[in-house]
């Protein structure tokens, strides 16, 4: 969400076409989108809290953690960016001073995280699937500390991304289809669209077929639920909409688009799927079959435990008798001495 794409749907409703009441109505849709925003910045602080403090942290809860402050970024700037266009509808001072250098400034932090949160999702899914495919590399090789290394990396990328998205493509050069933009455009969908969708849906199916296989007779590891539930939910609310601004911004779609409409499905989608997240967590971890009380922290420690914990538990020895199933190499040192 571009201020380009504000600055396009304020100038939609200033032409005209749009009954006297529409900046009320497109207000009050506005409104609804900042209460939405809210309702996920609480659970992704939530997110945050626990499995930071609380919870004990593996492989997976780093990259949970790291999508919770990406999300919890996203949805603040989401609300910061619904309020600028609330005002630039009905505000006494549409354009205030400093208002391009604060939209550049929400824009930079908002692309940063929504680009983090892909990549995040895009790690976990491919490292759960990894697991899955290579069990016996991934148990005896895998760096100690390849998730934090990821995330770091991850972040770097997307803070990269945005900025050369926002620095290099000015809002005169995003509507002028420099040379420029057309290539950031390019670059943003390949990364997207081209990489980590296809990433995410091959490791989703790599997950259902372990479920199938492997799990028939008991219940699979929720955290496989977690990532197929948050790739499909991300499918569904942020793909479509991503194509179309990539085809509008081409004028592949025609000159009817009512680009309010599109503007507001947009925002809701995109926030939608940064806020279902802890909701999904809280949902799946939770054992619906006991009555008694569930707490926030049991919830989350049940959502993120990985399969080995799940066997381990009540095992003092587990430790020691996992390392025993990693092949060694210490009968390749041993030289026979010729007599």
């Amino acid at each position: 969400m571009d201020y380009d794409n504000i600055n396009m749907t304020v100038t939609e409703y200033d032409d005209g076409g749009y009954s006297p009441y529409a900046a009320i109505h497109f207000t009050i849709a506005s409104a609804f989108a900042i209460a939405l925003c809210l309702f996920g910045t609480v659970g992704n602080v939530i997110v945050f809290w626990f499995l930071s403090f609380k919870v004990k942290k593996n492989k997976y809860t780093v990259y949970i953690i790291n999508l919770a402050v990406a999300d919890f970024i996203f949805l603040i700037f989401t609300a910061l960016n619904m309020m600028i266009y609330i005002n630039s509808l009905v505000g006494t001072d549409k354009d205030f001073t400093g208002v391009h250098k604060f939209m550049l400034f929400i824009e930079i932090f908002y692309d940063s995280s929504q680009y983090a949160g892909m990549f995040f999702l895009s790690a976990i899914s491919v490292e759960r699937c990894l697991s899955v495919i290579f069990p016996m590399w991934y148990h005896c090789h895998r760096p100690k500390k390849l998730s934090p290394t990821v995330c770091i990396l991850l972040w770097i990328t997307a803070c990269t991304e945005s900025l050369i998205e926002n620095l290099a493509c000015t809002a005169e050069d995003f509507q002028a289809q420099s040379a420029a933009c057309t290539g950031i455009q390019l670059m943003t969908f390949i990364i997207g669209i081209g990489i980590c969708l296809p990433l995410m849906v091959i490791s989703s199916l790599v997950l259902l077929v372990a479920i199938k296989r492997t799990f028939q007779n008991h219940y699979p590891p929720k955290l496989y639920i977690i990532i197929i539930i948050a790739v499909i939910i991300f499918i569904l609310s942020v793909v479509p909409f991503n194509f179309l601004w990539f085809l509008m911004y081409f004028q592949l779609l025609g000159l009817d688009v009512n680009h309010v409409s599109l503007f507001y499905a947009t925002v809701f989608s995109t926030a939608l799927n940064g806020t279902v997240d802890p909701y999904i967590y809280f949902l799946v971890g939770r054992q619906w079959k006991q009555r008694s009380h569930h707490s926030i922290q049991d919830v989350l420690e049940r959502a993120f435990k990985d399969n080995e914990e799940l066997q381990n538990n009540g095992n003092p020895d587990s430790d020691q008798t996992n390392s025993s199933t990693c092949p060694t190499h210490s009968s390749d040192e041993e030289k026979v001495v010729p007599s």
